[in-house]
């Protein structure tokens, strides 16, 4: 490890004793920096050339007879003796020695998104021969390159001015800066008196994936409109195209007014390069703005930043907590490529006996495996924040549940501001199925942990949470099961969640399509391990589309309150009370032979489906799933590339043949969905006896039969409601036990959900539109759980950082 990921012996050595204890201070406390003040003696002590051990100490008269340190603890990564390690850098990388920190606001009105005109202006890209170049980096590794060691502080020596220097006062020329952690701007050329043209930073060793952006503005002046325009990023379409704005921070509102990050940019613009340079085509986003104050330091970023860092310091703040660190055990699970730790979290009440403690099912959620998309890390923030309150619903949570979480599965791209990969310059999620522990190994842990989870016990659910360029609102990808004992099932938690949350969450985004270039993402891999519901939830950039909050940019708050809304569904979906989830499978049975109906219809075709329609697979009814193309950054490592490219006698396995393809997906889809369709129809006109499993299809349900209700995809959209007691008891030929059996019945509130109570920054403010509007809540029963809990002492509550109260 010290000549592999982590440079040669001297380097790690020093690295260790003078930095690796370095946090930002403004998440430590008084604890925290009398740590720090700990360690730096004993590095003063440690600093003899000739010692080289972190296990010997000498006291401070510096005596001869060295003694061993208290060994550290066995699992746990955080301890009261030392702080917690800062990040790793690739040595190629310069960073800057400053500690970047923002504060979380709420703006106190909906953020609408921007309605373009018609009249927004397309500028020409001159590039850098007709403009001048005021920052580049130049630390940045070589295409074709790849990842060898790393260091605390990245790149040795004097950290370099890249911004131009200014002349006078009266130079108007902004400063720009990215070398901080998830910051990416490559290259800035001024073209006019307040008007740039940026260059983003590729994901390291790679030459692709440009969208995430995050860098700094100086020198700024108040009454000048300025123009900024993106010239390199690489999709045809984003939500830029229809009304999303970015993101700018201000230094003296967060210090003056507690103002944070907003929603700015006018004349909005998302269009074609026309510069040809024969490769790919090159996409810009254009916008201008107006700085608030002369002379200060502005941040522009592609959605709300969420790093390393901010984790660690959210994690101390739980491991610090008398209380949430009795039933949240955090662990580390695994190094990644650069040596930045990978935190698993275990969150449980603890149990009475050995049977209670076994007959408990598990949960696994993940995030960030993706960096660029940190809209994630705010829903698991928000999740979080509720599983580990004193919130009676949470409570329960962790009474019959093991949450085993990964908050940051890419740490190193993260913090050197990648988009979508590792440093290995590969995208995570298409290599869940590895065997290159060394090269993938955030993936090859978190993947081996599950297995020997699964072997322990039941894994209900399993959700990694991503975010989306290209659709608004948050929906759910899954996977269609073929076993008829659980058909449908899939389908019943997005359909609970889109209830509970009808003002962010879409049903009709979701989409349970298997396709096989998303056989090495999280959730199919799971799914073939047996985790019936094993999803990947999309949270967009922009906003929603629905409800209350139609038109309007998420926020963080938004965000966080969806993470809450998980742990309600899921309670929902467990409810030993089936009511619930009877209702939704038989919606789903009939939204799905609608689709069916629609799909024939388009293909010209007019039969009668009757005892035959739930033999054709789901998956040939649905079109793929829209999410980002990132199969150029399937296959190994490219220093594995680069052996095979070196060995000519070796095959080629990491090739993928071509094949001859339609022109669109749209063509492909379609002529497959026919073809399937009629084939299938052809089968299954010999089977009348294959009919039972819908005989019960064949008349509508009462709740539907309703002359004032409309047809249901019609109803799911006006009102989301359900009304639980039209509907009960099983249907017959259908399986429909319960995803979750308690060995004791457990109390609820009955008259209202509870929320739950902590004390907030009071500088940060509160947002009442949280959660479902009163016109849309659903009316779903409180009575889970119903019986009285016993023997389960109330918790005190303790005051913590990260807490918020969701309607």
């Amino acid at each position: 490890m010290l000549s592999g990921s982590f440079g040669d012996r001297d380097d790690f050595i020093s690295d260790s004793l003078e930095k690796e204890m370095l946090l930002w201070p403004t998440c430590l406390s008084s604890t925290g920096h009398a740590q720090i003040d700990a360690v730096n003696r004993d590095s003063l002590l440690l600093s003899s050339p000739l010692l080289r051990s972190r296990q010997l100490i000498f006291d401070e008269l510096d005596e001869a007879s060295p003694r061993l340190r208290e060994p550290r603890e066995l699992f746990s990564c955080f301890s009261s003796r030392g702080p917690l390690q800062a990040p790793r850098w690739p040595i190629e990388c310069e960073v800057i020695k400053e500690n970047i920190h923002h504060i979380e606001w709420v703006p106190l009105q909906p953020e609408y998104f921007y309605q373009p005109t018609g009249n927004e202006k397309v500028p020409e890209i001159v590039g850098e021969e007709q403009g001048t170049v005021v920052y580049q980096l130049d630390s940045v590794p070589a295409e074709g390159t790849y990842f060898t060691s790393s260091r605390i502080g990245g790149k040795r020596g004097t950290i370099k001015e890249l911004a131009v220097t200014l002349q006078g006062p009266d130079d108007n020329t902004l400063l720009f800066e990215s070398r901080f952690e998830s910051g990416n701007l490559q290259k800035a050329v001024r073209v006019g008196i307040y008007e740039y043209e940026l260059t983003l930073r590729t994901d390291l060793y790679t030459d692709k994936h440009t969208q995430w952006f995050y860098f700094r503005v100086q020198n700024t002046r108040k009454d000048a409109t300025y123009r900024f325009t993106i010239v390199n990023l690489l999709k045809p379409k984003s939500l830029y195209a229809v009304g999303m704005k970015p993101l700018m921070y201000s230094q003296l509102d967060a210090t003056l007014y507690n103002i944070g990050w907003r929603r700015e940019g006018r004349e909005i613009k998302y269009y074609k390069n026309n510069v040809d340079d024969g490769q790919q085509p090159l996409y810009c986003l254009t916008w201008t703005t107006q700085f608030p104050h002369d002379q200060d330091t502005c941040f522009f970023a592609h959605f709300y930043p969420y790093t390393y860092t901010d984790l660690q310091c959210y994690l101390l703040s739980v491991a610090n907590n008398p209380i949430q660190s009795q039933f949240c055990k955090l662990r580390a699970l695994c190094r990644s490529l650069a040596g930045n730790t990978v935190y698993l979290l275990t969150i449980t009440n603890p149990s009475r006996t050995p049977q209670e403690a076994a007959a408990k099912k598990a949960v696994v959620l993940s995030a960030r495996v993706h960096p660029g998309e940190s809209n994630s890390s705010w829903i698991m923030n928000g999740f979080l924040d509720f599983i580990l309150s004193n919130s009676p619903d949470a409570q329960l949570l962790r009474d019959i549940f093991i949450f085993k979480v990964i908050p940051m599965l890419n740490p190193d791209g993260v913090i050197v501001g990648n988009y979508r990969c590792s440093l290995a310059g590969r995208d995570l999620n298409r290599h869940y199925k590895t065997v290159l522990k060394d090269s993938f190994p955030c993936i090859w842990y978190t993947k081996n942990m599950i297995k020997r989870l699964l072997e322990e016990r039941e894994v209900l659910l399993y959700c990694d949470f991503h975010g989306h360029s290209r659709k608004n609102n948050i929906f759910l990808y899954g996977c269609h099961s073929n076993n008829h004992k659980h058909w449908l099932h899939e389908r019943v938690f997005p359909l609970m969640l889109s209830k509970n949350a009808p003002d962010k969450f879409s049903f009709d985004s979701c989409n349970f399509k298997v396709q096989k270039c998303k056989e090495g993402t999280g959730r199919v891999v799971m799914w073939r391990m047996g985790i019936i519901n094993s999803y990947t939830m999309e949270s967009t950039f922009g906003g929603s589309t629905l409800g209350s909050k139609r038109d309007t940019h998420f926020t963080i708050e938004d965000l966080k309150s969806l993470g809450y809304h998980v742990c309600d569904t899921l309670l929902d979906f467990c409810d030993p009370d089936q009511t619930k989830y009877t209702q939704c499978l038989q919606e789903l049975k009939e939204l799905l032979q609608q689709e069916i109906n629609k799909k024939l219809n388009n293909f010209g075709q007019d039969m009668d489906l009757e005892g035959n329609w739930s033999d054709i697979p789901l998956s040939d009814i649905e079109s793929s799933t829209s999410g980002s193309d990132s199969s150029l950054s399937d296959g190994p490592p490219i220093r594995l590339l680069n052996v095979v490219a070196d060995e000519p006698n070796q095959k080629t396995v990491f090739k993928n043949p071509k094949k001859k393809r339609l022109q669109t997906r749209k063509q492909r889809d379609e002529q497959y969905q026919k073809s399937y369709l009629m084939r299938e129809l052809k089968l299954t006109e010999n089977a009348p006896g294959r009919a039972g499993f819908v005989s019960t299809l064949q008349k509508q349900p009462t709740f539907l039969k309703s002359p004032e209700s409309p047809s249901p995809s019609v109803r799911r959209s006006e009102n989301p409601r359900l009304n639980e007691t039209q509907l009960s008891g099983r249907e017959k030929g259908t399986s429909l036990d319960p995803p979750l059996t308690s060995p004791k019945n457990k109390e609820r509130n009955q008259s209202k959900k509870p929320g739950f109570t902590a004390s907030c920054s009071p500088k940060r403010s509160t947002n009442s539109s949280l959660g479902p509007a009163p016109d849309v809540k659903p009316n779903w029963s409180k009575t889970r759980y119903s019986a009285a809990r016993k023997d389960h002492a109330t918790m005190a509550v303790y005051p913590s950082l990260h807490i918020y109260t969701y309607p």
